[in-house]
């Protein structure tokens, strides 16, 4: 097994049904945070980290996300044209930046079946998987702090995040071994649970949307039933490769922003509106504003 990580998968394939109708006829990736779609900021923190081979797994009615990542040579010509070079720089950086290579997932079966239609593309190689909807601001990429600890401890890694007791059964949850002196953040996981209760959570410790996953969770993905909503989830792949091997968890340092609910999303807009030169002054302004709370409060008194 070659030792380097040098592609990221992105699963795409899921119906985005927490945003209809703004999803009815556009992927919810594409969905934008300021002036860039969500999916942009995590294929940025792959090539961030050195890792320019980005896999999407897709599905039916995903063409835009092919598109955006696409030369568009009419709109390249049409900016050069008008002198718009920064726009023009803009739309050629991340396309010049990656390899990218598609994958259909025919019907949106679990994010383990995601994972597990890209065994071909992957091979016999470390890779890992990037969970657009999880945006993380850090001033050294999430992933390439995941890369540092796999380089060091030469087994899968999954990220995770302390959250609050009451949020538990959101996410799944790893136990963890005590006192694993493998460096900060650092441990050795025991067993994962589902969306535990909160009575049932081993810990707090959430697993949030970054894997470095090793070719051996394609086998133990093969070899697992569907559970009760028919879907093959990773986190069961994951329990069946801890049979076999050590399975390490890390808490990325860095801002979390959960864009696949209305709130997470709306809260990332404004963080990185407020991130941007550009737009801070103006914007941090607005959102003071007296004018602003009370045309809120009108149409909130009004029922609208």
């Amino acid at each position: 097994m070659a030792s380097k990580v040098r592609k990221a998968v992105f699963p795409a394939a899921g119906l985005g049904t927490r945003f209809l109708p703004a999803t009815k006829a556009q992927p919810k990736e594409m969905l934008p945070i300021v002036d860039k779609p969500i999916i942009q900021y995590g294929v940025e923190e792959a090539v961030a980290s050195g890792v320019g081979n980005i896999i999407i797994v897709t599905g039916r009615g995903k063409n835009a996300i092919e598109d955006h990542f696409d030369v568009n040579v009419e709109l390249e010509s049409f900016l050069e044209s008008r002198g718009k070079t920064e726009q023009l720089a803009e739309v050629r950086k991340i396309s010049s930046l990656i390899n990218v290579a598609y994958v259909r997932q025919g019907e949106p079966l679990g994010l383990g079946h995601a994972v597990w239609v890209t065994a071909e593309l992957i091979g016999n190689e470390p890779f890992a998987v990037i969970l657009a909807d999880d945006v993380i601001d850090a001033e050294r990429p999430a992933l390439r702090q995941m890369i540092d600890v796999f380089e060091k401890v030469g087994g899968p890694v999954l990220a995770v995040e302390r959250v609050p007791a009451d949020q538990v059964s959101n996410y799944g949850i790893v136990d963890v071994e005590a006192d694993a002196k493998l460096g900060d953040g650092v441990h050795v996981v025991r067993d994962l649970i589902e969306k535990p209760s909160r009575d049932q959570a081993p810990s707090n410790l959430a697993i949030i949307g970054r894997y470095i996953l090793t070719p051996d969770i394609f086998p133990a993905l093969k070899s697992i039933a569907s559970d009760h909503t028919g879907e093959i989830q990773l986190t069961n792949g994951l329990k069946k490769l801890l049979q076999q091997r050590k399975i390490y968890a890390y808490e990325v340092k860095g801002s979390r922003h959960d864009t696949g609910n209305k709130l997470g999303y709306l809260q990332a807009v404004v963080y990185f509106a407020l991130r941007r030169p550009d737009l801070n002054e103006a914007f941090r302004a607005y959102l003071r504003s007296e004018n602003l709370e009370r045309r809120s409060t009108f149409r909130a008194d009004n029922g609208a």
